[in-house]
């Protein structure tokens, strides 16, 4: 059985090019299955039935793990027997039409006003570096952008005359995102006296650059906001993500269309959007129960 897998996982490596990373979880999302086979009575793929494998997603369920993790070793089973199939070592695929566990749409952190704002407040605007920071935190939060879009902005895509950024987002798909004053504030003030100091190279247009004058990176930044979260003492658990998920917050708390916001955010379904609708409602209810009487 494992000389099979082994062949399954050769395919996926060489036919479809998966990551390392990702051929390493398919073979041991296998070989625990092996494991559970072993103690059962289907001794070969072609003995393993539809039953085994709902018995085998039920032991999971039991031994307490995720629906994540669930759904990801049925998609793993799933893709080894349609290889099974397709490779003639079986003739039905026991896992057709089986339904991965629904998952728990988890709603994402957002800070409080009042925290974002000792967030932003961090920066030691008398450096470069500071500079560089204090300009970063305040155009992700007046522009909701994300990460990987802040750190890939070259200096044509920020206008700070009119007041927005231009981005590419995910298929690269283009979009022109208004930013507040006080971020074009902080690009003015990083541009003219900050950047400067960084650059290196006269000819690198990155917009925001580290100390060797050189785009700064996603796990930079990612460290940077760390940093400041900690010094502004901010208690909850922070991604890259987070000031995204307050701009977002904010803005429908304060009165912004669900439309606008998914526009500016570059979602193509709105129904991603309203999963801040959520949020907002969540407040709302917070909100009631402290200031009415009879809440």
């Amino acid at each position: 059985m494992n000389d099979v897998i082994a062949e399954f996982i050769d395919y996926l490596s060489v036919e479809r090019g998966l990551a390392a990373n990702t051929l390493d979880s398919y073979s041991r999302d296998l070989k625990h299955f092996t494991k559970f086979l072993e103690k059962g009575s289907a001794s070969s793929w072609d003995t393993v039935s539809r039953h085994t494998i709902a018995a085998y997603l039920a032991h999971l369920k039991k031994e307490g793990k995720a629906p994540a993790t669930i759904a990801r070793r049925l998609a793993a089973l799933k893709s080894f027997y349609q290889f099974l199939v397709r490779e003639r070592y079986i003739q039905r695929d026991p896992t057709l039409n089986l339904q991965s566990p629904k998952m728990e749409k988890k709603l994402p952190q957002v800070l409080t006003v009042k925290e974002v704002e000792r967030l932003l407040g961090q920066p030691d605007t008398r450096t470069p570096a500071g500079k560089r920071d204090k300009a970063m935190l305040e155009l992700l939060y007046a522009t909701g952008i994300r990460v990987s879009e802040l750190v890939s902005l070259n200096m044509r895509d920020i206008n700070v005359d009119l007041g927005y950024v231009r981005c590419y987002g995910k298929g690269s798909k283009e979009r022109i995102v208004p930013m507040g004053s006080m971020a074009v504030r902080s690009l003015r003030d990083y541009i003219k006296e900050g950047r400067p100091e960084l650059l290196r190279n006269e000819g690198e247009q990155s917009l925001f650059l580290n100390h060797h004058g050189k785009r700064l990176t996603r796990q930079g930044f990612w460290k940077i906001v760390k940093k400041y979260a900690r010094e502004a003492r901010i208690r909850k658990p922070i991604t890259p993500h987070t000031l995204r998920h307050s701009f977002a917050t904010h803005l429908l708390e304060n009165g912004a269309d669900l439309r606008s916001v998914q526009e500016m955010l570059g979602h193509s379904d709105i129904s991603t959007t309203q999963i801040y609708t959520h949020l907002t409602r969540g407040r709302l209810r917070e909100i009631y129960a402290k200031a009415h009487p009879r809440a």
